[in-house]
């Protein structure tokens, strides 16, 4: 499937407030198991579920696990991160809404993936995702832009997989 890169954006950027969150940390921690440096979301800005589309925030620090590495002296965020965070919103919006029936939502990868320009401390990278197709117990598909300083810095397709808690456990119990 090929995703429909837009000059636009797929949210009204004037929508979006960073300083007024319609949900915090602790509602993300509620949908999603990331914890520690591997949280890449910092507030939910905006959800429509009528166009199934969701915002977010992740606001870089220089704290973030990666900016001593990548790269000294001029750190930039990881482009893996970035898709990490849009992962984690299509996830959380997801989970929310019990689009696909799953415990937990994994990666099943991107499409016609774009980076843009740069992400660095101090900047609010604003997420935005619209759901283009649910298929309940198999696969999403969302739409996605990252967006500083109201230029596209990253956009493309992502699927999100169910992941089977029960195998996955299975699992680690035989390495343990």
């Amino acid at each position: 499937m090929k995703s429909k890169l837009k000059s636009k954006f797929i949210i009204d950027l004037d929508l979006l407030d960073v300083n007024k969150p319609i949900a915090g940390i602790e509602a993300i921690r509620e949908l999603n198991p990331q914890r520690h440096e591997m949280e890449q979301l910092t507030a939910i800005l905006y959800e429509d579920l009528d166009r199934n589309v969701c915002a977010a925030v992740k606001s870089v620090t220089e704290d973030e696990f990666w900016c001593r590495g990548h790269m000294p002296g001029m750190p930039l965020m990881p482009g893996v991160v970035m898709l990490e965070s849009v992962a984690q919103l299509s996830s959380y919006f997801t989970q929310k809404n019990d689009l696909l029936g799953a415990d937990i939502v994994g990666f099943g990868g991107v499409d016609d993936v774009r980076f843009r320009g740069i992400v660095t401390p101090g900047d609010d990278l604003i997420l935005m995702v619209e759901l283009v197709k649910a298929r309940r117990n198999r696969m999403i598909i969302a739409a996605f832009q990252g967006v500083v300083n109201g230029s596209i810095v990253l956009e493309g397709t992502l699927r999100g997989i169910p992941i089977p808690i029960a195998a996955v456990e299975e699992q680690l119990a035989r390495k343990g």
